[in-house]
């Protein structure tokens, strides 16, 4: 994956990235709400060698004190410290869980011991970290003396040069040391995130929805010749004529100009394919029912009639006809009637615009054999005449589901296949050019429809609307 991808991910998927992010958090924040209140006070000690007389006893009473400083520490987790601890506070506790809620350390190997003690509440922390302090001095004083208590003094002090001298005593802490709410805020929130990211990613590799024209040329190696945009009025499936002629002359409302820009660049990209050679025979199709074959057809007609090419739109797809209803014709012949000689393509065939560049023809009666009828003769012939006149482009039945859509593109010039954003799969649009290759129909390229403008698909036509109304603006 590029940057762009993920940047395109983290846009499709934002919604979730901020949803896992928030319950991370919000269930950090849970978490810390039911864990007890501890509280944690610290009390110190310093390890004196008595008074120097030179610089040089100094210097060695340094080296001695630091060095009984580390056996010092494991004396302070002695359980004999705990017991004297016990004793002084009248503790309701045994030794050994004690001295799990005691931190004993020698800070940078140095002549001090630092003591920290967890409690309950401010007071009990700092109480026990005096306490526990104090059973150290009474501890290291009897071990320097000889483990005699009769040869400590009154003052508390014995023969040996080594004392422990208790410094800083413990002060009553002001907020309790765990749970710590920021830092379980910050990792909640960072697990949502992380969870929201392989969500992502795993819903990238499971659906496997087309979304993007550079995820289809990457992923099938087909050249994809436009990109239509999602529109309501697409959406809703409105009558087609002189108001959609309106807008590809650039007579209709500025938010249309998206849709008709996207026309617009089909039109130029079919028109320059060959130039020796353009396709007269063109056949739109789809993968699967309801991916908007029909509603290109009929646009991509009216764009090209609009731009002064004669157009001649069949109606191809005999089981399920849109294409009479779409533009508003009346029912009765149609494509059906020429095949069985009932009628000419003249009588069956309905002008539309004021040029009259655009000639519509429905599908007619529903035939019992549909696929014989679009792969005879009869039809191969039709098409041919007409291609004379015009540019033919036929709207023809979905490729998956029946053979019919395969049928006409090997009688034609080449087939467009349109593929729905966000809902025709990849496996599904290499099935239907697969179905086109295995009967030697030449596939001119895909067409992504509904693509949503918020992804910003680079195909242009996004930006068209900002455009329309600039230029408006303008003239104003």
């Amino acid at each position: 994956m590029e940057l762009r991808d993920y940047l395109a991910l983290l846009r499709s998927h934002w919604l979730a990235l901020v949803a896992t992010t928030v319950l991370g958090a919000a269930l950090a924040f849970g978490w810390t709400a039911l864990q007890p209140r501890v509280y944690t006070a610290d009390a110190s000690g310093f390890i004196s060698t008595g008074s120097s007389s030179s610089l040089a006893e100094a210097s060695i009473g340094d080296s001695y004190a630091k060095a009984r400083a580390a056996s010092y520490v494991d004396i302070a987790k002695s359980r004999a410290v705990a017991e004297f601890v016990i004793a002084d506070l009248g503790l309701d506790t045994t030794p050994t869980e004690l001295v799990r809620d005691i931190t004993v350390t020698n800070p940078m190997q140095s002549v001090t011991i630092k003591v920290s003690a967890d409690a309950g509440s401010p007071e009990e922390a700092s109480a026990l970290a005096n306490a526990w302090l104090l059973g150290i001095v009474h501890q290291v004083t009897m071990i320097e003396n000889e483990g005699s208590v009769d040869d400590i003094g009154a003052s508390g002090e014995g023969d040996s040069i080594v004392r422990l001298v208790p410094i800083d005593s413990a002060e009553l802490p002001t907020s309790p040391s765990s749970p710590n709410v920021r830092l379980a805020l910050a990792i909640g929130a960072l697990l949502g995130l992380v969870i929201g990211l392989a969500y992502a990613l795993v819903r990238r590799v499971v659906d496997r929805r087309v979304r993007t024209v550079d995820g289809i040329e990457r992923e099938l190696g087909v050249p994809v010749l436009g990109a239509v945009p999602t529109n309501k009025r697409l959406s809703s499936g409105d009558r087609l004529g002189a108001a959609q002629f309106d807008a590809f002359l650039g007579r209709g409302p500025a938010g249309e100009a998206g849709v008709t820009e996207s026309f617009r660049q089909l039109r130029t990209n079919l028109r320059y394919m060959n130039v020796d050679d353009p396709p007269r025979v063109i056949v739109v199709t789809s993968p699967l029912p309801g991916d908007g074959k029909s509603t290109v057809a009929g646009n991509l007609a009216i764009a090209m009639a609009a731009s002064g090419q004669r157009v001649i739109l069949i109606d191809g797809d005999l089981r399920r006809p849109t294409v009479a209803t779409t533009f508003g014709l009346p029912e009765g012949a149609g494509l059906t009637d020429v095949l069985i000689g009932t009628a000419t393509a003249r009588d069956v065939a309905h002008p539309v615009g004021v040029d009259r560049n655009l000639l519509v023809i429905g599908a007619g009666n529903t035939p019992p054999n549909p696929t014989e009828l679009l792969g005879s003769q009869r039809m191969h012939r039709l098409l041919e005449a007409l291609s004379e006149q015009a540019t033919v482009l036929v709207d023809a039945p979905p490729l998956l589901p029946v053979t019919d859509g395969a049928v006409l593109a090997a009688g034609a010039d080449g087939a467009l296949v349109v593929a729905a954003s966000n809902r025709t799969t990849y496996e599904q649009l290499a099935r239907a050019l697969g179905d086109l290759e295995r009967v030697s129909a030449r596939s001119l390229g895909v067409i992504l429809n509904r693509v949503s403008t918020r992804t910003g698909e680079s195909m242009g036509y996004y930006r068209y609307d900002d455009a329309a109304r600039e230029t408006s603006a303008a003239k104003r």
